[in-house]
């Protein structure tokens, strides 16, 4: 009868300790993701200004800095602008963790990033 209930317990463990490990990877997995998107929209908003991104493109240069941070682009919207104007660039990765205990996932996320042409040109007082 010990034997049984020490049996019980152990399995008892073993699947809590996998759903533990689960909920770690996964909730690691969605800070990394949204850490992809942050960059992500920080790399390509700069390059969405003509001057800085004449040679470049902000597509490109967002999706090679969510493939760096493990994700993939899957929308830009930054486009290429030639005025003085603040612009904001709104970018969305994704990305796959697998779980024993949920099986696969696909998790997302979305960040917005704005730049200021003109602020680099300020000057300002002390």
């Amino acid at each position: 009868m010990i034997g049984v209930v020490t049996a019980a317990l152990a399995a008892l463990a073993m699947v809590l300790a996998l759903l533990v490990v689960d909920v770690a990877r996964i909730a690691a997995a969605r800070a990394q993701v949204a850490t992809a998107a942050d960059a992500a929209a920080l790399a390509a908003a700069p390059v969405t200004f003509s001057p800085f991104g004449t040679s470049g493109d902000p597509v490109r240069e967002a999706a090679v800095v969510a493939v760096a941070n493990g994700a993939t682009l899957v929308a830009c919207n930054c486009f290429l602008d030639g005025s003085w104007s603040t612009r904001r660039v709104v970018v969305t990765v994704e990305m796959q963790v697998s779980s024993i205990m949920f099986g696969d996932k696909s998790l997302s996320a979305t960040s917005a990033a704005e730049f200021r042409p003109v602020a680099p040109f300020r000057r300002t007082t002390v």
